[in-house]
């Protein structure tokens, strides 16, 4: 199960009672038919879905904790990337690294594996 699917489960669930995984998924298509809701899809993510009525922006992902954040804004220039002769209509960019809770981590070795005591007689 997906995390878009498991938030709105846990969610969904003390207001509605019982709640189906196949009417989570049911539903979500239909919000993003009807245009309510779009998916964002991220290479080798499930979609995670937000409001389409919220302005176009594009999104950060840690690569530590995989937590994906808005970027407010968008840049502008993005047509001169394009080949000669092409035109951009829409786009969508994503960049990685560490996100500020995970930066702050410190970085520790795994721990070393544990040896077996010799039995006492």
């Amino acid at each position: 199960m997906d995390a878009a699917v498991t938030a709105v489960l846990e969610r969904a669930r003390p207001a509605l009672g019982v709640l189906g995984l196949a009417t989570v998924y049911r539903t979500l298509k239909r919000l993003v038919e009807d245009g309510s809701v779009r998916a964002i899809t991220l290479p080798g993510e499930n979609a995670r879905y937000e409001a389409a009525e919220s302005p176009h922006h594009d999104h950060f992902q840690c690569l530590q904790c995989r937590r994906v954040y808005d970027i407010p804004g968008c840049p502008t220039d993005l047509h001169r990337l394009a080949p000669h002769g092409f035109t951009v209509e829409k786009h969508d960019v994503t960049l990685y690294g560490k996100c500020r809770v995970c930066r702050s981590r410190r970085v520790s070795s795994p721990p070393e594996p544990r040896r077996a005591r010799p039995r006492r007689r």
